[in-house]
């Protein structure tokens, strides 16, 4: 049995981003996850659900953006811990918890959800948690842990800066997936 469904349409309007949006949604049920502003000016759109629901939103998605779409991907069996950090469900433990830590980032948004499908997939990892928001100048990062061997592994089939951090520091941990500087309220 297949999994949910996940894609992600990056636009180079806001106004049409809001238009597809809206044409996604009329077409098929699916849940958004995200639909706002990434840097450098574009407008992100991601969302999640069944695989024929998704599939068809998409396809209307990327047809109502047509020029204006710069970037696109659907994962038709996304890995259910890479939909839980999208939900933004995190997995922080102790350092003591944490044999080996593994950070990838990418320059796209797309890329790196792709990426961190496959890490997720072929090795055996946990995601602490990931990162799409604005503040990274339209780039993406996420975090796997478990035993250094499993941690290399991920780190090989991801693409982008990829650090291997062996044994982390407990003053170290609460700062991996902190918010972007200077949010006011947690916001």
């Amino acid at each position: 049995m297949r999994g949910e469904a996940l894609a992600l349409i990056e636009l180079r309007s806001l106004a049409r981003g809001l238009r597809c949006l809206d044409a996604l949604v009329k077409k098929a049920p699916v849940e958004v996850l995200e639909a706002n502003l990434v840097e450098p000016g574009k407008h992100l759109l991601l969302f999640a659900g069944g695989v024929a629901e998704v599939d068809e939103a998409f396809r209307e998605a990327v047809s109502v953006g047509g020029e204006d779409v710069v970037d696109r991907m659907i994962l038709f069996d996304a890995h259910p811990a890479l939909l839980q950090g999208l939900r933004g469900v995190e997995d922080i433990r102790t350092a003591d918890e944490m044999d080996c830590l593994g950070v990838v980032e990418i320059d796209t948004v797309a890329r790196a959800l792709s990426c961190c499908d496959r890490s997720l997939k072929n090795a055996d990892v946990t995601l602490a948690g990931l990162r799409v928001a604005g503040g990274l100048g339209g780039r993406a990062y996420y975090v796997v842990f478990g035993a250094q061997h499993d941690v290399e592994a991920a780190l090989e089939i991801a693409e982008g800066r990829r650090e291997l951090i062996p044994r982390p520091h407990d003053e170290m941990i609460p700062w991996l997936l902190r918010p972007a500087p200077f949010s006011v309220g947690g916001a």
